[in-house]
């Protein structure tokens, strides 16, 4: 966890005398100094009654006008810990979640699953009485004692959905375990841990260390020369080498050398459906779309970034195919059933691992027609444009009934060129991803996790970003998972306007899709009575702005649609946010 301009943060030991307000620190105090060390720059909390230490380190940190991380208090764990992942996944930056007991862990569990499968790192911190008052310290209340215990600790309620779980159980080991949970957050795999610190420790005398040691930035991993120039070789030789990504987008410098490897070497590259942000520029001539292409005799796949390439597991679309796996972390260890069929890893920083097979193949071209490779993978990239071309008429042409297509390629039209389009649509993802046709790195990036997370992820991104434009795509199933109510109302308290763009297709269109796959002449479709699916009982979802004094606004018709995202992304830029409620009827349902 570095600061932004990726150094470090130490802060120097203070005597007793030194010690503002109460004339001594206390275990919340050494907390703060541990974020501070740590160089968080926010504490993302949705509050429990444990946290007086600590929000009174931030009061003296506020009068004493000392540097350190904003507070911010939210008023949903969810909403919480998906600002955290946001903010971490645009800034690589871990930050701090704050949250109440077992109970607080427990409703911010599925966000933070999401942040493990994300990769974003973060600290999340609850606590437990280890005492009930029967200590000669200050009382940690009743209320422990009676319904927020957990049995074993909170920790053990959190090692399933995070790196690493434990207990700073004195205050002697307090500073060192946060810096611990930091570093531990921040290497590879990044991800989310989770450090319980009972209340009694918080309320403990804590004196700061002797020494304060500047927290190290993650090292770099890199291939053995010998590994790359194994796999130089067999690029050479092959014929057909491609690409498939999804997540080399995540990091700035990997996007840009996943590009250049790529057109250097006239490689295509595809994106399949399970690709979780832009990876690469979709307007390349080298960008194949979401699936790997038929016809075409690949003899080498580099899995670059894809942790689930192809689905079922075992169904490698090129089966004779070498396969070569370039990733920080091949074999991810969240992923209970894993199956890459790889011959080759290039385990290590993957932007240096792309530039050095860049450089290594570069350097021994003699001979080697890359144009004529370039020009087949591009016809192919043409036909595909060409059907989202034919798709995108389709829907201008489709009378007043609004499609997926025509919705999001009018949005791509009107948004500005930077905006991110943070995206919680589930079945409509896919064809965002095709029609948003992101040619940048940032530009669009996908909710993981189960539903719920998307308003405190855009919310998030928006706090890392500043003035660009910040869009949340979302269905309106998802829009009823998520606190909405919550998440409006940090946007405005905190100055954060995201353009909210609902796809509503009135009915959980997963579940019937799925019902749908196993009983496609079931009792349920003869019948026409689905359960599991229904929302055409949902009030207008738009009106949810109103009380924030925020723009909102039914879309019914096409000719509608244009002016209402206008006048959306108008009021975003003014300061305010906007939820657009688009009715999509397409023919098919969605």
């Amino acid at each position: 966890m570095a600061s932004a301009d990726g150094s470090t943060l130490t802060t120097s030991a203070r005597s007793p005398d030194d010690r503002p307000s109460r004339g001594r620190l206390d275990g919340g105090g050494g907390m703060l100094e541990a974020f501070r060390a740590l160089g968080v720059d926010y504490v993302f909390s949705s509050p429990g009654s444990e946290w007086a230490p600590v929000w009174e380190a931030f009061a003296r940190q506020r009068q004493e006008g000392e540097p350190g991380p904003r507070y911010l208090d939210l008023t949903h764990e969810s909403l919480a810990v998906g600002m955290a992942t946001g903010y971490a996944l645009i800034t690589q930056r871990g930050q701090v979640v704050l949250l109440h007991a077992g109970a607080g862990l427990l409703q911010g569990a599925n966000a933070i699953h999401g942040a493990l499968l994300s990769g974003a790192p973060m600290v999340v911190s609850s606590s437990e009485s280890i005492t009930y008052g029967e200590g000669e310290g200050p009382d940690p209340g009743s209320q422990w004692y009676r319904n927020l215990s957990v049995v074993g600790g909170p920790h053990t309620l959190a090692s399933g959905f995070v790196k690493w779980a434990n207990q700073a159980p004195t205050p002697e080991v307090l500073y060192e375990m946060v810096l611990r949970a930091g570093e531990i957050a921040g290497r590879q795999p990044t991800g989310p841990v989770y450090l319980n610190v009972p209340l009694e420790t918080l309320l403990a005398d804590w004196s700061p260390p002797a020494v304060h040691r500047p927290v190290a930035a993650p090292g770099r991993r890199v291939s053995a020369p010998e590994d790359v120039e194994r796999v130089a070789d067999a690029l050479l030789s092959a014929r057909w080498p491609l690409v498939i990504t999804e997540t080399a987008g995540r990091d700035e410098r990997t996007f840009a050398a996943l590009k250049g490897f790529a057109e250097s070497l006239g490689i295509g590259v595809v994106e399949p459906r399970s690709a979780v942000c832009a990876n690469f520029d979709r307007t390349s001539p080298l960008h194949l779309g979401e699936r790997p292409p038929a016809g075409v005799d690949v003899d080498l796949l580099l899995l670059v970034n894809a942790r689930a390439p192809w689905y079922p597991p075992s169904a490698n679309p090129y089966p004779n195919a070498r396969v070569v796996v370039i990733d920080e972390v091949p074999q991810r260890p969240h992923i209970v059933y894993q199956v890459l069929h790889a011959t080759d890893y290039l385990e290590g920083e993957v932007a240096a691992t792309l530039d050095a097979l860049r450089v290594a193949v570069s350097a021994r071209l003699d001979g080697f027609d890359v144009e004529r490779r370039s020009a087949e993978f591009s016809r192919l990239h043409e036909a595909h444009e060409q059907a989202i071309t034919s798709a995108e008429l389709s829907g201008r042409e489709a009378g007043d009934a609004i499609s997926t297509a025509l919705l999001v390629s009018t949005l791509r039209e009107l948004l500005p060129q930077d905006a991110i389009v943070v995206d919680e649509t589930i079945t409509h993802s896919g064809e965002l991803q095709r029609y948003l046709r992101a040619s940048e790195f940032g530009r669009w990036l996908y909710v993981q996790g189960g539903l719920g997370q998307g308003s405190g992820v855009a919310l998030g991104v928006k706090l890392a970003v500043g003035e660009r434009m910040v869009v949340l795509a979302i269905g309106d199933g998802t829009f009823l998972y998520n606190p909405m109510f919550q998440g409006l109302m940090a946007s405005r308290d905190l100055g954060l306007p995201v353009l909210i763009v609902v796809f509503n297709n009135r009915q959980y269109l997963s579940m019937k899709m799925n019902h749908l796959r196993f009983y496609p002449d079931g009792v349920a479709v003869r019948n026409d009575d689905h359960d599991g699916v229904k929302l055409s009982g949902q009030p207008p979802l738009s009106e949810l702005a109103t009380p924030f004094g925020f723009l909102g606004c039914e879309v019914h018709h096409a000719s509608e649609l244009a002016d209402a995202l206008a006048a959306g992304i108008a009021a975003v830029a003014d300061g305010r946010a906007a939820v657009i409620n688009v009715h999509l009827g397409d023919g098919n349902g969605r």
